[in-house]
């Protein structure tokens, strides 16, 4: 197995968006449910894979995913009425799925740190399929350091 760093790869960047949440994300203790939390994730990552990515020529991102494991580690309670910033980088590359790292931000602080597998699928066979070179490529340049499957 080859460890790539972010030296290797060049350097280290990441996705930032500010979610907006709704009245109706709330739970009854006045938090953003933890089920919310979630469908954010999924609406950051999404964004950054099938549109930003797009946008710099990686349209293969487009291609259908699925989500091979989820794990969210809650911190602090999310409110409705501060801004939400979730930051997204890769944790791991492998040859045919990686792993992004979510974190939820609120006032200066990580209300939760979520990882999701991500593999991407053959469009054609809706099979998992390898990443590219040029996917590994991108992905890296997200990477603090991302082992590499050689």
């Amino acid at each position: 197995m080859l460890i790539k760093t972010a030296e290797d790869a060049g350097m280290h960047e990441h996705f930032e968006m500010i979610m907006p949440l709704r009245w109706s994300d709330q739970d009854l203790n006045g938090h953003i449910n933890n089920a919310r939390i979630v469908t954010l994730m999924e609406e950051a990552r999404v964004r950054w894979l099938n549109s930003t990515a797009a946008s710099e020529g990686l349209e293969t991102f487009q291609c259908p995913k699925v989500v091979a494991s989820l794990n969210v580690e809650y911190r602090k309670p999310v409110s409705y009425e501060d801004e939400l910033l979730l930051v997204l980088d890769i944790t791991r590359v492998g040859n045919g799925s990686f792993t992004v790292r979510h974190t939820g931000i609120q006032l200066g602080s990580s209300v939760f740190i979520g990882t999701t597998v991500v593999v991407p699928l053959d469009r054609e066979s809706e099979r998992p399929r390898k990443l590219t070179a040029a996917e590994t490529a991108y992905l890296l340049r997200y990477a603090e350091t991302a082992s590499v499957a050689g």
